[in-house]
């Protein structure tokens, strides 16, 4: 039953998601996504902020310049900055689409940064997961649009942040780091700014109800996040996370009229077949682990380690 809520609350959070993009896409309508960038900084950093006060925790703890944490917030600027830009000057379905390949760059970033063990099983799964990504870029050919790399860029980001986060010190608080994650998007809004050929745009009447739609959906689906990882098994809910896609598909046709092509549906599904493969197959072999030490601690001996 836990399970069950933890992937209605996932789904949730990943719809939240989704109209948080659609939001943000509206904006760069009127805004330079510099600006926006901003704005998402300033909106967040003020929501965690007071909600890490509220927890009586201090806003810069003493690993806020640990190079983990800096890495980890180096990964945060550079997978936003990447998304909002794909987000702003791309179809949403196709960034969004591209974002979903995060989980396959983790798992190849921890084989390659971590020594983590990688069987061919989940070598061939990040494989074809590229190729979708491929597919959808479609490099070389006449549909290629190169303003689509601006969602790798988001996608390498991203799965730096995550791969950072797993060495963070626990006495930070997942409160903390979003403040301080949200916190360094400001000073990189401002230097995108100078080299940017758009100036600031004063919001008026119905963007303040975008700007404050677009914030309370990050933050809400935050929340959702946390409680759906907290409430149920972390292998039985991430594949949730891959609802977001069909969200986005909605809206980008709904909302912007967008019409995707069978070559980049077709690449979409490639991605998320291969990252619920990649996922059950890790959950695969834990329970194996698991199992083999189980049966070493009975027996007397050190069970070996999986592939």
């Amino acid at each position: 039953m836990e399970n069950l809520r933890g992937a209605a609350l996932m789904t949730l959070a990943m719809l939240g998601f989704a109209i948080e993009d659609m939001f943000v896409k509206l904006l760069a309508g009127v805004f330079p996504t510099w600006q926006i960038i901003g704005i998402l900084g300033m909106g967040g950093g003020i929501v965690f902020g007071a909600l890490t006060l509220l927890r009586r925790e201090v806003l810069f703890p003493r690993a806020a310049l640990s190079p983990t944490v800096l890495v980890r917030n180096l990964g945060e600027l550079i997978g936003t900055v990447g998304f909002v830009t794909a987000i702003a000057l791309t179809p949403l379905s196709s960034a969004s689409a591209i974002l979903q390949a995060t989980p396959l760059a983790v798992t190849l970033g921890a084989a390659l940064f971590f020594h983590e063990p990688v069987g061919w099983r989940r070598w061939s799964a990040i494989l074809a997961g590229f190729f979708g990504v491929l597919m959808i870029i479609r490099p070389g050919m006449d549909a290629f649009d190169p303003l689509s790399l601006f969602a790798v860029m988001g996608v390498a980001g991203l799965a730096v942040r995550d791969l950072a986060t797993r060495n963070v010190p626990r006495a930070t608080s997942s409160f903390q780091l979003s403040f301080l994650a949200f916190l360094t998007l400001i000073p990189a809004a401002i230097l995108l700014s100078i080299y940017s050929p758009s100036g600031f745009v004063m919001p008026v009447g119905s963007h303040w109800g975008l700007i404050f739609g677009a914030v309370v959906m990050a933050v809400a689906s935050y929340y959702a996040i946390v409680a759906a990882m907290r409430i149920g098994e972390v292998s039985f809910v991430t594949p949730f996370r891959y609802s977001r896609l069909i969200f986005a598909l909605v809206i980008g046709m709904l909302v912007f009229r967008e019409t995707p092509d069978l070559t980049m549906l077709t690449g979409a599904a490639i991605i998320v077949g291969s990252g619920i493969y990649t996922l059950w197959r890790e959950r695969k072999l834990r329970q194996g682990r698991q199992r083999s030490l189980s049966l070493g601690a009975s027996h007397g001996y050190e069970a070996p380690k999986s592939i």
